[in-house]
C-alpha cells in the first residue's frame, strides 16, 4: 500500500496533533471546558459543509447502485465503525429499507460495538474478509479519522478489486487509505481538544456526513414525500400514532378516517396517502406505487391519479 502524495512516513495525522487552544485544558473551570468543546464542535459542522459538493455525487452513485439491486457498506474501527453501524441500523425503521441494503461493518465484529477489541483495527485481512462479498453493483464507504486504519484499507482494497465504487471519509489530507478510494471526503476538523480523541470533532463530523448521505439517499429513492416520513415502519404505539398523524396532515383527514384507511392498507402509509390524494382504491394505489418504485410523488404525477387528471 503506497502512501498518498505528500505523505511523510511517521508524520502525525492532524487528529493526533496537539490543539493549541486546549493546552491548559485541565486548568479550566468546567463551564470553560464545555464552552471550548462547544466552540470546537462548530469546526465539525463547517468541515462537513465544505465537502457537500463532493458528497453529492456519492449519493447519486449509491442511488444508481441500489436501484439496480446493489448494496452500500460502511467499514470502520472503534468510533468510526460504531457510527457506521448506527447509521445503517436506523434506516430500516425510519425508511422501511430492506435488511442488507445498507450494512455497517466494524473491526472486531459485534463485540466491538460495546467494548474495545484489541488489535482489531490493525487487521488488513479482517477488512478484506468483511468486504469479500461485494461486487461491481455495490458501494463501499471506509470511515477512518486518521485515514490510515489497516482494517479499512483491507476492506476498500478488496471492494475496489471487485469493481465496487469506493469512498473514504477521513480527517487526514495525507490519508494512506485514500489510494484505495475513488472519492476521498476530507473533513478538515484538525486537532482534537483531548489529543487523539477522535470520538470528539472527527466523530461528530463523520456522524453528520453519514446522516446526510443516508438521508439524502433515501429521499432520492422516494422514501419520503414532501418532508414527511411516509416509509416509517410502525413497530410501536408511538410510531402508530405518528403514521396516523402523518396521514391526517398529508390527506386532510380526521383521525378516525385516517385510522380506517390505514387499516385497509395494512398500515402502509404511502398507499394510504396515494389512495386518499389520488382518489384511488387501495389495491390500485398499491399497484401504482409499485410501478413507480415506491415514490408517492411520481405516482401522483401518473395520469391515473386524480391529481394528474383534468
Amino acid at each position: 500500500m503506497s502512501p498518498s502524495p505528500g505523505f511523510t512516513p511517521g508524520a502525525l495525522p492532524p487528529t493526533e496533533q496537539r490543539n493549541p487552544r486546549s493546552m491548559n485544558l485541565d486548568d479550566l473551570h468546567t463551564l470553560e471546558v464545555l464552552q471550548l468543546l462547544n466552540t470546537e464542535d462548530r469546526v465539525a459542522v463547517d468541515a462537513v459543509a465544505a465537502v457537500l459538493p463532493e458528497l453529492t455525487p456519492v449519493v447519486h452513485e449509491a442511488a444508481r447502485r441500489l436501484r439496480r439491486g446493489g448494496t452500500v457498506h460502511y467499514f470502520g474501527a472503534g468510533t468510526s465503525g460504531r457510527l457506521g453501524v448506527l447509521d445503517a441500523s436506523e434506516l430500516m425503521p425510519t425508511f422501511n429499507l430492506e435488511p442488507g441494503r445498507v450494512v455497517g461493518h466494524i473491526a472486531g465484529g459485534s463485540q466491538a460495538l460495546v467494548e474495545a477489541v484489541e488489535n482489531a483495527e490493525d487487521s488488513i485481512e479482517s477488512g478484506r474478509a468483511d468486504a469479500s462479498g461485494l461486487s461491481s453493483d455495490d458501494l463501499a464507504i471506509g470511515i477512518a479519522s486518521s485515514g490510515n486504519t489497516p482494517y479499512v484499507a483491507g476492506a476498500l482494497k478488496a471492494a475496489r478489486g471487485a469493481g465496487a465504487y469506493t469512498v473514504l471519509i477521513s480527517s487526514n489530507p495525507d490519508a494512506r487509505v485514500a489510494g484505495h478510494a475513488d472519492q476521498h471526503l476530507l473533513l478538515n476538523t484538525g486537532p482534537e481538544v483531548v489529543t487523539g480523541s477522535t470520538r470528539m470533532k472527527a466523530g461528530t463530523a463523520q456522524k453528520l456526513v453519514l446522516n446526510g448521505f443516508s438521508t439524502a439517499l433515501m429521499i432520492e429513492l422516494g422514501r419520503t414525500w414532501q418532508n414527511l416520513m411516509v416509509s416509517v415502519v410502525a413497530t410501536n404505539a408511538k410510531l402508530r400514532e405518528r403514521t396516523t398523524r402523518i396521514l391526517c396532515e398529508a390527506a386532510d383527514l380526521d383521525e378516525a378516517e385516517a385510522g380506517a384507511l390505514l387499516e385497509r392498507t395494512g398500515g402502509d402509509l404511502k398507499v394510504g396517502i396515494l389512495s386518499a390524494l389520488g382518489d384511488l382504491p387501495v389495491e390500485q394505489a398499491a399497484e401504482l406505487l409499485d410501478q413507480h418504485a415506491g415514490s408517492v410523488r411520481e405516482a401522483l404525477r401518473d395520469p391515473r391519479s386524480a391529481v394528474s387528471r383534468p
